[in-house]
């Protein structure tokens, strides 16, 4: 899970939290404060007509306009009763004038002088309601009664519509607090997003690249070490290829010229001891040149690749096939070729060269001579392969992933092999420079076959391929 959708969850869950935390008692407060207001209108709408009553009900046409202002007033039904319970007047002429409600317990209470409030079901309307009964009094004496009704729904449908309000409130400050949060996490995650796509262009081998200080201030700090620490890595790189280039110089020109002073005076030898012993010090001194050129190869590995190309693996093939015929037919080997159309691949002429000349000269010193040596290509699964095979002993299971160690060369190497260890290293270091991979598998008829995968590459006419 990204930066920004981490901080926006967290950001989230405790706004949430805290509307949560504020909404429910405010819902539930508001709630019964809406309850108690309107039960305290209606007891006052209540008393109000009780009042206004008082001396007045044989006045029919007074009384039924004061029900009828205070019904609508309240949104509610209004009755008016005698001292004996029969209806004087109702707003709603449900009532016919005369009937008898003195059964009623509200108005019962009422017309023993208590004033009820509550809650009941209404058989005949179906619905629970609110009932507000009052007394009417004239001179001390109960004259009659006044019953207020409201149905509960509607009081109901007001606090939901009141909860509903609150509700969307709090929705509507999640949403704007969640937008906030998104911009606040895209401005913390953004520069880290431009540090990893530096470091990314770094590791592709733009040396140049260097990360923008922007953000906190604790960002910027990173920012400024991690530049600190790219140009301190370029320092040291630029370093390394100096040495390389110095070394490669400086060490070359003596060897050259001590195996030519040793060939030289191997030519000279008379005694037969020593002119053996000098063609073993040739010979060390060949191995040492050898092992200089691996070492040099290896400490590059890491470098910027060169310049790649579109090469076909058939042509690289063949170009191997030429350099070491003479050398594979004087030790008894004969190198055969064979491929399966002309896949290509992206990479650098001489590094795919060094890569096949390592393995055709493993291939050379582990197999007995008068078995041939065969150099395969093709192309699956969207890759292109090029794979050596020899018919020696192959390698131990448990060897399959160490032969491509520095400086590791199998229980193959135990009868006195020449080698430096190097060869499978650089083979596989070459390989990740172009995005492929090599390996090193036992054959079902015997021998090993070594083989290099990389991405293939769709042929191209050759004005395209020289465009590129």
């Amino acid at each position: 899970m990204s930066l920004r959708l981490r901080l926006l969850f967290a950001f989230g869950y405790v706004l949430l939290f805290a509307i949560i935390a504020l909404e429910v008692p405010l819902t539930l407060n508001f709630s019964r404060r809406v309850d108690s207001e309107i039960k305290a209108e209606a007891n006052a709408g209540a008393h109000a007509i009780a009042a206004a009553a008082s001396g007045r009900l044989a006045d029919r046409e007074a009384l039924d306009r004061l029900a009828g202002d205070q019904a609508r007033r309240l949104g509610g039904r209004v009755i008016v009763v005698d001292s004996a319970g029969r209806v004087l007047v109702d707003s709603d002429r449900a009532a016919t004038a005369g009937a008898s409600y003195a059964s009623r317990p509200e108005i019962a209470r009422a017309l023993r002088g208590s004033t009820s409030q509550g809650t009941r079901h209404s058989d005949s309307l179906r619905t629970d309601l609110l009932f507000t009964s009052v007394p009417v009094v004239d001179a001390g004496r109960v004259t009659g009664a006044v019953r207020l009704t409201q149905s509960v729904k509607a009081v109901h449908d007001e606090v939901r519509r009141d909860v509903l309000a609150l509700l969307g409130l709090g929705a509507a400050v999640l949403a704007l607090g969640l937008g906030l949060a998104w911009l606040v996490a895209g401005s913390l995650s953004r520069p880290l997003r431009g540090l990893a796509r530096t470091a990314r262009r770094i590791a592709a081998g733009d040396l140049d690249a260097r990360a923008t200080p922007a953000g906190s201030s604790e960002q910027v700090e990173v920012a400024n070490a991690f530049n600190d620490m790219t140009g301190r890595l370029v320092r040291a790189l630029d370093a390394q290829r100096d040495f390389v280039a110095n070394a490669s110089h400086q060490l070359r020109t003596p060897l050259t010229g001590l195996r030519l002073r040793l060939e030289s005076a191997g030519l000279r030898a008379d005694d037969p001891d020593l002119a053996r012993d000098l063609a073993a010090a040739e010979r060390e001194t060949e191995r040492l040149a050898r092992l200089l050129t691996n070492l040099l190869r290896l400490a590059q590995d890491g470098q910027p690749p060169p310049a790649a190309a579109q090469l076909a693996l058939a042509d690289v093939a063949e170009r191997a096939a030429d350099r070491w015929r003479d050398q594979a037919e004087h030790e008894g080997h004969a190198i055969e070729l064979g491929g399966d159309g002309s896949p290509t691949v992206h990479a650098a002429s001489g590094d795919l060269d060094t890569m096949v000349d390592n393995l055709v000269e493993n291939a050379l010193i582990y197999t007995e001579p008068g078995t041939p040596i065969r150099i395969e290509w093709g192309a699956a699964g969207g890759e292109a392969f090029l794979a050596v095979l020899d018919n020696g002993r192959g390698i131990a299971d448990d060897e399959a992933d160490r032969v491509f160690d520095r400086f590791y060369r199998g229980s193959a190497s135990r009868d006195g092999a020449p080698g430096t260890g190097l060869g499978l290293a650089i083979v596989e270091a070459l390989a990740r420079r172009w995005g492929g991979r090599a390996a090193l598998t036992n054959r079902p008829e015997g021998g090993a076959r070594a083989e290099l995968r990389f991405p293939a590459v769709p042929a191209q006419a050759p004005a395209t391929a020289a465009a590129r």
